[in-house]
């Protein structure tokens, strides 16, 4: 084969990140979308008045953590410093942050050639941590 056959460009061995198919065990972008803006959200607010500072620092970094992985782009936006707001902030910046993945990759490995983790795993882990997190928070908290 020479460099200027017409196929020199492309391998057939070659693996393309939009070809490969979705990873089974990482649930689809709508999904997630779902459970935090809707699901967390409503047991999130029910949860405020109960948290004292020590919970609610907890549940925000577990907010943050997600929010970085889903991060496209970065932001000049901080957080407020009364606890009260900074739930609200965490769970819309985290929202957005998700939001704005491509739905269309989500969740499709990398390339084998690339040596690169997808990253729908770390994403679904720090979902599955705030999760335990909220459930945690609604059985400690009184009723």
């Amino acid at each position: 084969m020479l460099a200027t056959d017409a196929n020199a460009g492309s391998h057939p061995h070659l693996e393309t990140w939009a070809d490969n198919e979705r990873m089974r065990h990482v649930p689809s972008l709508a999904w997630i979308v779902e459970k935090l803006d809707v699901d967390l959200r409503h047991r999130i607010e029910a949860l405020v008045p109960a948290l004292d500072e020590s919970t609610t620092r907890a549940l925000c970094r577990a907010l943050d953590r997600l929010a970085d992985l889903g991060r496209h782009t970065r932001t000049n936006g901080h957080a407020p410093n009364e606890l009260g707001a900074r739930i609200a902030w965490a769970l819309d910046h985290t929202v957005s942050n998700v939001k704005s993945i491509d739905a269309n990759l989500f969740g499709r490995r990398f390339p084998m050639q690339t040596h690169e983790r997808s990253k729908a795993e770390p994403l679904y882990a720090a979902l599955l941590v705030v999760i335990e997190q909220v459930k945690a928070l609604e059985t400690a908290a009184p009723r």
